[in-house]
């Protein structure tokens, strides 16, 4: 177990690889709610301030963050909730974005959520990480934030041939979900 804050408004519904009939009596996630989503959700891709070249033991695919890599987050964009290096885009159309470089700490290793991502819901969540905390007492924005430690045991361990899955549920949900989702005895 690894301790853990999530977003400043908790946790909303998701959308991921759950089933869309099983939402619980919660709100759902929107953009710019302050809430973590809750569900389950695919894990994609590592990413971090380190060059490619000095990154090794990965078992996902590495995204180097750059100055020109953002997550993009408005709801209007083509582009919503896709992480894209700005320079590599011909038209860019939106109007807001994570400039994932200029977040320093949190950013120095990080692992993308598959929230919101097939389909892409305009205004349904964006930019969802697994990343470090500034500290125990700081809640996110809507990510899931750890240690500097637990967040490289975590992607050190992660491997894209098990599929890996974030199963984020409050212990109700987790209980009520268990039998039906198939999920493993807490702490296993």
């Amino acid at each position: 177990p690894a301790a853990i804050v999530v977003g400043y408004n908790g946790l909303g519904w998701g959308r991921g690889m759950h089933p869309a009939e099983a939402q619980p009596d919660m709100p759902i996630k929107r953009e710019g709610d302050g809430k973590s989503p809750a569900g389950i959700f695919r894990l994609s891709t590592i990413f971090g301030f380190a060059p490619p070249d000095s990154v090794s033991g990965f078992k996902l695919p590495y995204q180097h963050v750059t100055e020109v890599l953002e997550c993009v987050d408005d709801s209007a964009s083509k582009y919503y909730n896709r992480i894209v290096a700005r320079d590599a885009i011909d038209s860019v159309d939106w109007q807001s974005s994570e400039k994932m470089h200029k977040i320093t700490v949190q950013y120095q290793l990080g692992v993308t959520v598959d929230h919101n991502s097939d389909p892409v819901l305009p205004a349904g969540g964006s930019c969802i990480f697994l990343h470090i905390w500034k500290n125990a007492n700081d809640p996110t924005s809507g990510c899931t934030a750890m240690t500097a430690e637990n967040m490289q045991a975590i992607a050190a361990w992660l491997d894209g041939a098990q599929q890996p899955l974030l199963v984020q549920l409050t212990e109700p949900l987790y209980r009520q979900f268990k039998a039906t989702w198939q999920l493993p005895e807490i702490g296993q």
